[in-house]
């Protein structure tokens, strides 16, 4: 008895269905602010500077200038996750050095 072969027409009989590719969006980004204040060293803003934000020692001194002279000045740009951190760490660093430094998270504008 001969068996019957079908032709091979490349169907395997498994149903596929095409997705679109989903466009991944970037997370929102925080900008993370020093707030000057008449307590805290400049000795002590450029160390955090250094060992939190991991700013060169000329980045971290012109960062620390900003701050004193304007009141303010912008550490970094993360994720919120990364941006609190920093900032919990930073406020932890000050609390321990007996330090009122104050950060704050501002949205960065897309």
């Amino acid at each position: 008895m001969a068996t019957k072969q079908r032709p091979d027409d490349g169907d395997t009989g498994v149903a596929t269905e095409t997705k679109k590719k989903e466009s991944l969006k970037k997370p929102p980004l925080f900008r993370v602010v020093f707030h000057n204040d008449n307590y805290t060293t400049m000795e002590f803003v450029v160390f955090v500077l250094r060992s939190v934000f991991h700013k060169s020692e000329s980045d971290a001194v012109a960062i620390m200038l900003s701050i004193h002279k304007t009141g303010m000045g912008v550490a970094g740009v993360y994720t919120k996750e990364i941006a609190e951190t920093k900032l919990q760490k930073t406020h932890a660093l000050a609390k321990e050095h007996e330090y009122p430094l104050k950060l704050s998270l501002e949205p960065e504008d897309p």
